[in-house]
């Protein structure tokens, strides 16, 4: 196609990405099978289903599981010759494990169980599965008995505990999360661990598959003492559960070394500040002193890179080389997510790049021998594809490309990263980009866009949101501000206790340096950001009148009332620093909240909110509609049915793209 013939990006081409995901290659690393979505324009649903793709690049990938259903979290068996995966088939409303041959054949159930599975591990000879399972309450299961009752629905919910809600999955049920096994033959389930107060997750089977190692939080009260989780061991025939004593500190993901000796996790140096970084410790598999493997490189080992087509997640889990001195580990770092190579020598400490390309690595796996890793990777150019690189000498080859097509009908516009100073000196990272057939001797129009998080971090991905902007002749820059992660501990607790101050300096330092730029008209700025980019949108309209519109979405307005109100509950004095309750911290919780500077206002501004977004409920957007309304400021509320806070990269896709068309029509209403 020539460049004449391309076209500018739209709303409505949301419905025609098309997006892989969870990689996983086979033990003997001949092939991969992989996750691809589709979105059914008429139903509105999207629909997973599973594809092969040699590893070798020898043929192209073909589709393996067919049928408008979700196959999720595919395993290949430790033979290779049979794959597990999650499924809702057969208008099931919730997903069972089904095992189908490689070779072909029809999938089978393995499972019948009432409940919901978070994904499942094979034992090392094959024969059962590992899994975190949580029962349908009991009163649920009675109510689908009875046609009535289950026309009328939930009389009402009786909540005892502070994790009674949870953004995205919405009121959740008395059950407790615990851990199974399940014979893969059979179907034959038994439940390892019970209690009606604490869960048990991320169940991994040790090498002699004869225990379990998995996660919990035995605190008293768990849902106040919230990272107060531990390992802990229990056979895998059943008895009684035992604590593998580490250091003090939130622990997850647990993967153990081929030769059962040592217990890799991700973990925190201390409890509380949830900027800290995420890090790789080792443990003796008996328990005792915790070694910090990357603590000394100051990196964030979690990706939180942000985006709005497609996603790198799940994590994948600390992985052990065959001989035990290597785990490999994805990274966030300035706007990248390179694969990671730590060493577990205590005296040849420090890690390797292993992909280091300019770009994200998302959920990885390797062979058997680990003589190749299979990948997702994601950069400006496109949403995630599948790659595979060699371990011996690194040579890669990109296995998919599902939305070549759709890419080379469309004009996109030239992104430049830029390093700005900060008003204190501090240097903070940035991106511009300019519109489609842009011309510098002309004036454009700015849109300033402002992450979530804020310990999150844009990066070199694909943001549909960003070009689209772009496509309708606005100038788009973003960047990382204080208090995002990817640049060091102290960047980003840089904020803690201390939001909308450092954090808005930057954000302004960076206006004042693309107001600067030759092609940018002064007189027509706006700005727009979700979540913590909505608290610092309507943090600036309070302490700025330099933008000539705004959009502040799924907003933080009142850290008093958040406290309440948000899924994180208490959870918030850990994230902008608090570290005590509001009554006991009034004037500083009120000095932090955007509606403290809300009668200064004079910005037209647009509110954005989901009606099920349990982070940030809109009653925080609720609270800027109703002042700016008194103030007599142009301003509306679009509210989102049965959406929830992930809106604009998870929700439905008509909704998306409305969200998005609002956003263009406040804009073009006020800049053009």
């Amino acid at each position: 196609m020539s460049e004449a013939e391309k076209r500018p990006i739209t709303a409505d081409d949301l419905y025609k990405f098309e997006l892989v995901s969870d990689p996983q290659i086979s033990p003997d690393g001949s092939q991969i099978i992989f996750g691809f979505t589709r979105v059914d324009r008429k139903t509105e649903k999207k629909f997973t289903n599973l594809w092969l793709v040699p590893a070798d690049s020898s043929r192209p990938a073909r589709q393996f599981t067919y049928g408008d259903q979700n196959d999720t979290h595919p395993r290949w068996s430790p033979d290779g010759r049979s794959l597990a995966f999650l499924s809702n088939r057969k208008d099931e409303k919730q997903a069972q494990i089904y095992i189908i041959p490689i070779d072909g054949g029809e999938a089978r159930p393995v499972t019948k169980m009432e409940g919901s599975f978070a994904g499942f591990v094979w034992s090392p000879d094959g024969t059962q599965f590992a899994t975190q399972f949580r029962k349908k309450d009991a009163a649920a299961v009675e109510r689908d008995k009875d046609e009535q009752k289950k026309k009328l629905g939930i009389v009402s919910r009786h909540i005892t505990t502070l994790d009674y809600k949870f953004d995205g999955a919405g009121y959740q049920p008395e059950e407790k999360w615990h851990i199974w096994t399940i014979n893969a033959a059979s179907g034959e389930a038994t439940q390892l661990t019970d209690s009606d107060k604490f869960s048990e997750v991320q169940p991994q089977w040790t090498p002699d598959g004869r225990s379990l190692i998995f996660i919990s939080n035995r605190d008293p009260q768990p849902d106040i003492n919230w990272d107060q989780t531990e390992l802990y061991r229990i056979p895998a025939e059943g008895g009684q559960m035992e604590l593998i004593p580490s250091h003090e500190g939130r622990k997850n993901s647990p993967s153990i070394s081929p030769d059962g000796n040592w217990i890799a996790f991700m973990g925190r140096r201390r409890k509380g500040r949830w900027y800290q970084n995420d890090c790789l410790y080792i443990v003796p598999s008996s328990g005792g002193e915790a070694r910090n493997l990357s603590g000394a490189s100051d990196l964030h080992l979690s990706i939180v890179t942000l985006a709005d087509v497609g996603s790198g997640t799940p994590q994948t889990l600390p992985t052990w080389s065959p001989d035990g001195r290597t785990l490999y580990i994805q990274a966030t770092e300035k706007g990248n997510q390179p694969l990671l190579a730590f060493s577990t020598d205590p005296e040849s400490p420090g890690y390797q790049r292993l992909v280091d390309d300019a770009g994200l690595v998302g959920s990885f796996s390797l062979d058997a021998a680990q003589q190749t890793v299979a990948y997702l990777w994601g950069d400006f150019g496109a949403p995630a594809r599948v790659r595979v690189r060699s371990l011996a000498d690194g040579t890669t080859q990109t296995l998919t490309d599902f939305n070549q097509d759709l890419l080379a009908e469309l004009v996109i516009g030239d992104i430049e990263e830029v390093w700005f100073t900060s008003k204190d000196g501090t240097s903070v990272h940035g991106w511009i980009m300019t519109p489609p057939n842009f011309d510098p001797s002309q004036k454009y129009a700015s849109i300033l866009e402002i992450h979530g998080g804020p310990q999150t971090q844009y990066g070199r991905t694909f943001f549909h949101e960003i070009n689209l902007l772009a496509a309708q002749g606005y100038v788009v820059y973003w960047s990382n501000p204080r208090g995002s992660q990817g640049y060091g501990e102290d960047f980003a607790g840089a904020i803690y206790n201390r939001w909308g101050t450092v954090d808005f300096e930057d954000v302004m330092a960076w206006a004042n340096y693309v107001e600067k730029l030759p092609y940018i008209d002064t007189t027509r700025m706006g700005v727009t950001g979700g979540s913590y980019g909505g608290y610092m949108t309507t943090l600036i309209i309070g302490k700025t009148n330099r933008f000539k519109a705004a959009v502040a979405q799924r907003v933080v307005s009142n850290f008093i009332s958040f406290y309440g109100s948000s899924d994180m509950n208490i959870g918030t004095e850990y994230l902008f620093g608090a570290e005590k309750a509001p009554w006991d911290d009034i004037e500083n919780y009120w000095r932090q909240s955007p509606i403290a500077y809300i009668g200064n206002a004079k910005t037209p501004t647009l509110l954005i909110h989901s009606e099920r977004d349990f982070r940030c409920d809109s009653e925080q957007g609720e609270q800027v509609f109703v002042a700016l309304k008194k103030l007599g400021v142009d301003t509306e509320l679009i509210l989102f049915p049965e959406e929830s806070h992930g809106l604009s990269r998870a929700g439905r896709t008509d909704r998306r793209i409305e969200r998005l068309n609002h956003m263009i029509r406040w804009f073009n209403t006020y800049l053009k």
